[in-house]
C-alpha cells in the first residue's frame, strides 16, 4: 500500500514560523467557541511544550491584527496543532476567525513560545484550575500526560457559566475513564434548562478549593482564566497558607498587581523628557517622549511591529536593539539570553535618549 502524503518522510523536519500554517478543519466546541486545526503545508512536524502558545497574524480589515492563543493540542501528536478560541462581545480577531477562517486558508504564525508548562515544574501531584477558554493549556498538558502512558496524579478543576459552556468536557471525561489518576471537577454558576446538574455549583473560593482538591497543599498548581478568576484563586490559596512558589498562571491581560508594579518600578521619568528612536531598516528617525514605548513610537512613524499581548508576555514584538538604552519591564516574554544579545520587547521598552533598533 502506498504511503500517503500526510505521513512524515524519513528525514524529519520541524515547522518554524517562516512557514505559514494551513487550516484543515474547524470544530465547534461550545457557544462562540471553536477549535481550529492547522498543518504545515510542507508536511513538517510540530515541536513545542504542552501549554505554550502561538501568535497568529489575522488579516482583518485594516489589519493585520496579531492575537496570541494557547495551543490546545499536545506535542505528543505532532502532525498538527490546534488553537481553541472563544469570542467575547468585544472580540475583533477571534470573531474574524469564527466568521471567516475556513479549511484551505493559510495564515502566518509566530512561535511557539511561553513558559507556562508542567515541563518546567515536574511534580508528583498536579492541580489544574481553569475557567472559560483558560482550559486550553490544561488540555494540552493533560493530553500529553495521558499519551505518555504512565499514571499521573492530576486534579482538573474547570469553572464555567453553565454545563453547556464547558469546553472539551466529553474528551476529558473519555481520557479520565481510560486511566486512573485524572480526577475531573466541573464547577458551574448555574444549570442548563432541562438538563439536571449534579456537580458543583457556585463561585470558586476557599470552600470550593477544599471540596474539589482536599490535598491542594501537596500539589503543583497551574491556573488560567480571566484575571478576576485567577485573582480569586490566588487569594484562596494564599489565605489557606499555600506556598505560592508552587503556583503558576498564564494570562494575556495584565493583573492589577502588574499594573501597580509597572507604575512604581524603576526611576520616575519626567513626562516631558524627550527621546529619539532610529529605525535602521526603514531609515526613519522618530522623536518621542521617554514615557512612550518603542511600539507606540513605531506606530506613530507609520511602521508595523508585530505585537500580541502588549505588556511583555507573548514575546511577539521582540526586536534587536543596536545602540542606546531602554527601560524595559516585561512579564516573562523574553529570556535573559535574548536580553544579553541586545533584544528588547517593543511593547514594554521605553527609550532613554537616543536608541537605534532593527525595524
Amino acid at each position: 500500500m502506498a504511503a500517503t502524503s500526510s505521513l512524515p518522510s524519513a528525514a524529519v523536519r520541524y515547522w518554524n514560523d517562516a512557514e505559514m500554517l494551513e487550516c484543515v478543519s474547524v470544530i465547534p466546541e461550545a457557544p462562540n467557541v471553536c477549535t481550529f486545526c492547522f498543518v504545515a503545508p510542507s508536511g513538517a512536524l510540530f515541536a513545542y511544550l504542552p501549554g505554550q502558545f502561538v501568535t497568529l497574524e489575522l488579516p482583518v480589515p485594516g489589519g493585520p491584527l496579531y492575537r496570541t492563543y494557547t495551543i490546545s493540542s499536545s506535542p505528543s501528536r505532532p502532525l498538527s496543532i490546534t488553537v481553541t478560541v472563544k469570542a467575547q462581545p468585544n472580540s475583533i480577531g477571534t470573531r474574524w476567525m469564527l466568521d471567516n477562517l475556513r479549511p484551505g486558508m493559510r495564515i502566518k504564525a509566530l512561535g511557539p513560545a511561553g513558559h507556562f508548562t508542567s515541563h518546567h515544574h515536574p511534580a508528583e501531584k498536579f492541580l489544574f484550575i481553569s475557567a472559560g477558554s483558560g482550559i486550553t493549556p490544561m488540555m494540552s498538558m493533560v493530553t500529553y500526560m495521558y499519551d505518555l502512558g504512565r499514571i499521573p496524579d492530576v486534579v482538573f478543576v474547570n469553572c464555567a457559566k453553565r454545563p453547556s459552556d464547558i469546553v472539551f468536557r466529553e474528551r476529558l471525561e473519555h481520557i479520565a475513564s481510560r486511566i486512573d489518576g485524572i480526577e475531573l471537577r466541573w464547577v458551574v454558576e448555574e444549570g442548563d434548562r432541562f438538563q439536571p446538574w449534579t456537580g458543583y455549583k457556585g463561585m470558586f473560593n476557599q470552600l470550593m478549593l477544599g471540596l474539589t482538591a482536599p490535598d491542594y497543599l501537596e500539589r503543583e498548581v497551574f491556573c488560567c482564566g480571566p484575571e478576576p478568576f485567577m485573582q480569586a484563586v490566588r487569594d484562596a490559596l494564599a489565605g489557606l497558607g499555600f506556598d505560592m512558589d508552587h503556583y503558576h498562571q498564564e494570562s494575556f491581560q495584565p493583573s492589577l498587581e502588574e499594573e501597580d508594579r509597572d507604575a512604581t518600578e524603576g526611576d520616575v521619568v519626567p513626562e516631558d523628557a524627550k527621546a529619539e528612536v532610529s529605525f535602521l531598516d526603514s531609515g526613519i528617525v522618530q522623536t518621542c517622549k521617554e514615557t512612550d514605548t518603542i511600539l507606540a513610537t513605531a506606530r506613530a512613524a507609520g511602521l508595523n511591529i508585530p505585537s500580541g499581548c502588549t505588556f511583555g508576555v507573548c514575546g511577539t514584538c521582540k526586536i534587536k536593539k543596536k545602540s542606546g538604552q531602554v527601560h524595559m519591564v516585561h512579564n516573562g516574554g523574553i529570556t535573559e539570553d535574548d536580553i544579553a544579545e541586545g533584544y528588547v520587547l517593543a511593547c514594554c521598552s521605553h527609550p532613554i535618549g537616543k536608541v537605534e533598533v532593527e525595524v
